[in-house]
């Protein structure tokens, strides 16, 4: 074929769609889209919240939301960089504190609470922060609400400990205060909130109904720092919060009196186990309030262990402290137990994340595996109706 025939052979077969396109008759157009936010259902007691750092993202961590019957996702909460969060006392908020940056991880640094509808998961409002928040690991009290949902006590540490109190109708830090090198929120009564210190006690403030302080006081010393201290990662109760000892000492805290008082504390090893059986993990105990069930994450470990996960649950009636199962995890399959949470129902499920980042879902009362969620988060770590 000549050049100049298959030149004008080219020029037919590219003009022959624009001749078709040109004879077809016109299509109607599409209707536009109209974008809307669906509203959850009612909540159930086997939703959970799940911190995910988006593998090991750190700046762009999310709450993942868990429906531990039907077995999927229901949404997600962005939760930016080492987030706090707390859910409101009535459960219609989660108030998350964290920090952005303008060039995603670095460039200017932004530090806020953000407040999130838990039915549409949509952000209501927020509150610009002093870039001196606590960031680290979460755990249920770097940021917490009043007892009667007015106030948000945020935890800042620079490395001085701080606490900074938020006025959730008004949006805005309407006080803060040192906390004598003291860390934590845990709140307790209308207007107190409590702080663990490094000598082994508690320090508890006490605010107006502006948010400024107006008294002090130290507790006595309730743990030795120094010879068994205690994880920060307590576990709410009934009556205050119960935290767990390096080598196995359970010490329950009770907040609703004048001052914190400070039951006997009781052991989860005998002595042949104590040093040789630990807690460990990121959130290592979970406590069923009305049933008194206490889960605890255990390895077999020494000195130094602390934040290796578990091998085993052990599960322990918290009003006789005594011992009453023990469940083996699945190394090979799942790695081990990082951080547990229960649901507060009469048919309890045990949420339990694990460092392949499996959430495992197990019958509270009998520990039988009822289903793994892959790639779903690093910790388990509120009900919607805790």
């Amino acid at each position: 074929m000549r050049i100049d025939s298959f030149i004008r052979l080219a020029v037919i077969l590219l003009l022959a769609p624009v001749r078709i396109a040109l004879a077809a008759p016109m299509s109607a157009p599409l209707p536009p889209d109209h974008l809307s936010i669906a509203q959850l259902p009612a909540p159930s007691p086997h939703w959970i919240y799940v911190y995910d750092e988006a593998f090991n993202n750190e700046t762009d961590s999310r709450l993942n939301l868990y429906d531990g019957d039907a077995h999927r996702l229901l949404g997600q909460i962005d939760t930016g960089y080492y987030p706090g969060f707390s859910l409101s006392p009535d459960g219609h908020t989660m108030a998350v504190a964290t920090t952005y940056w303008s060039r995603g991880g670095h460039g200017q640094h932004t530090d806020v609470i953000e407040f999130t509808d838990t039915r549409s998961l949509s952000i209501t409002g927020e509150v610009v922060l002093a870039p001196t928040r606590t960031q680290g690991p979460p755990t249920f009290y770097n940021l917490s609400y009043s007892k009667d949902q007015r106030f948000i006590y945020s935890t800042n540490l620079t490395p001085a400990a701080s606490m900074s109190v938020i006025d959730v109708a008004k949006k805005q830090v309407v006080a803060d205060f040192d906390t004598d090198g003291c860390v934590q929120a845990y709140a307790s009564l209308e207007r107190r909130v409590s702080s663990i210190c490094e000598n082994g006690k508690l320090l508890s403030v006490t605010v107006d109904d502006t948010g400024h302080e107006i008294a002090r006081d130290f507790s006595e010393r309730f743990f030795d720092v120094d010879q068994d201290p205690v994880f920060i990662q307590a576990a709410p109760s009934t009556n205050g919060m119960v935290f767990v000892s390096f080598l196995g000492m359970v010490h329950a805290v009770d907040l609703k009196t004048a001052q914190p008082t400070f039951p006997t504390p009781w052991s989860l090893v005998n002595a042949a186990q104590r040093g040789h059986w630990r807690p460990g993990g990121t959130q290592m105990i979970a406590l069923h309030k009305t049933l008194g069930t206490l889960y605890v994450t255990m390895h077999q470990g020494g000195e130094g262990s602390h934040k290796v996960g578990g091998s085993q649950i052990w599960v322990f009636d918290a009003n006789t402290h005594r011992r009453i199962a023990r469940w083996t995890i699945d190394l090979a399959k799942y790695g081990t137990a990082i951080a547990v949470q229960v649901s507060q129902d009469e048919k309890p499920l045990l949420f339990v994340s694990t460092e392949t980042s499996t959430l495992l879902t197990l019958d509270g009362k009998t520990g039988r595996l009822l289903h793994a969620e892959a790639k779903m988060g690093q910790t388990p770590w509120y009900l919607i109706n805790p």
